[in-house]
């Protein structure tokens, strides 16, 4: 057989060492670390390797799929978008070729999740769809198409107490300078139409009741609502008195709410009205408040995240002050919360739930249940109460967790 052609950007020993020159349906797991990973049906093969500490998803497409998927994935991974991130890809002969990407580590299969929750749990899947219809905002802001988004397409992770879509599958996908408003309906026509059958044959897998089929359509049916909805936020282009300048702070801060940052406010003429103006806004990526906590601390971590450690960094900060009867400085603040609360409360966190997850992510839990304790009580009830509240009321297996989400108050209920 000749030698294939080899490209991998993550060059591991591990991974180099695969055996790139035989089909995937070869390998075998007395020879390869394959790690058994449940995704559910797919039209091409995929499996999964660990090597050198780290998990790959690799998959066998015709070149000139494997070719454009990973292109995609690139320029995704170059505008810091929510897909899974291309490690390589690999052209063997008779148009066979194995794409690589990194596996992504605490995420869940849409379709996997949704076959274990329940379906008195509409409230749960509108927050999933949220997620999805904020994925495919994202892309098309961006000039790409996807053509197949489906539950067996999309991951989720939890982030801070916000859920974060990702792309998996860009086989379909293609890159454009910018869409028009037909590509961008047809997309969410594909989208829709995926779901909804997803959502009814996974019903029918699991025995459910022929009631529920319609609630399920009208879930699939409503999600072109949540689309338009953050699409208008984002693309508005309001009119009104030039007096009323203050508006600008306002949909400067609502947009600022939902992750991301304005890099340009333009205020023209409207027409006719001499005294009225328009108002375009230049949103740039969601990464609003993760960018203000790295600049403030160094880490790098998820939008939702940033979001909730914000606020315990900014409630350190009156601590301090309180304490030491002045107003810190920002370094002063950051160096001090790092030290006494995240790092401590990271790693006590994650041990609190077994190890599942991220510490970080473990961390944010623990202000959750904390908070929610203390609003019952009237009062902080401190760590050690909330931690023993955490470790109690997580479950040890991820997808369980993942499928305990209360829209009221996050991820968690908290007996009485």
């Amino acid at each position: 057989m000749s030698a294939p052609e080899i490209i991998l950007r993550d060059l591991t020993p591990g991974l180099l060492a695969l055996p790139w020159d035989r089909p995937l349906g070869e390998w075998s797991p007395a020879e390869v670390p394959l790690v058994d990973v449940s995704v559910g049906p797919s039209r091409h093969l995929v499996r999964f390797v660990e090597t050198d500490g780290r998990r790959w998803a690799l998959k066998e497409l015709p070149h000139r799929i494997a070719r454009r998927e990973f292109t995609v994935l690139r320029r995704m991974e170059d505008e810091e978008l929510p897909a899974v991130r291309p490690a390589g890809v690999v052209y063997q002969p008779a148009d066979t070729a194995i794409l690589v990407t990194r596996f992504l580590e605490g995420s869940w299969q849409y379709r996997r999740l949704f076959m274990r929750l329940p379906p008195n749990r509409p409230a749960h899947r509108a927050r999933l769809f949220d997620a999805m219809a904020g994925l495919l905002v994202e892309l098309h802001r961006h000039g790409i198409f996807w053509g197949d988004c489906s539950l067996a397409n999309t991951l989720f992770m939890r982030d801070g107490q916000l859920l974060q879509a990702f792309m998996v599958d860009a086989e379909t996908s293609e890159i454009h300078p910018s869409l028009s408003d037909g590509q961008r309906r047809f997309d969410l026509d594909i989208l829709v139409e995926n779901v909804a059958g997803g959502m009814i044959d996974l019903a029918e897998r699991l025995d459910r009741p022929p009631e529920i089929h319609p609630q399920l359509m009208a879930e699939a049916f409503a999600i072109p609502e949540r689309y338009e909805a953050l699409w208008s936020a984002l693309n508005a282009a309001p009119t009104f008195s030039f007096g009323d300048r203050y508006r600008v702070e306002g949909k400067i801060r609502e947009l600022n709410e939902l992750g991301f940052a304005v890099e340009e406010v333009k205020l023209q003429p409207a027409g006719d009205a001499p005294d009225k103006v328009t108002m375009q806004v230049g949103v740039g990526d969601r990464r609003f408040h993760a960018r203000r906590l790295q600049e403030l601390t160094g880490l790098d971590v998820g939008e939702g995240q940033a979001s909730v450690l914000l606020g315990d960094l900014e409630a350190h900060r009156a601590w301090l002050c309180r304490r030491d009867g002045r107003d810190p400085s920002d370094a002063e603040t950051a160096a001090s919360w790092l030290e006494t609360c995240f790092r401590p409360g990271c790693r006590r966190a994650h041990q609190a739930v077994g190890g599942v997850g991220s510490p970080v992510q473990a961390y944010c839990d623990l202000l959750e249940v904390r908070w929610i304790l203390s609003e019952r009580e009237g009062a902080d009830v401190g760590d050690a109460r909330s931690l023993a509240a955490l470790a109690g009321r997580a479950p040890r297996d991820s997808a369980a967790r993942a499928a305990v989400v209360e829209p009221s108050t996050g991820w968690f209920s908290v007996p009485e």
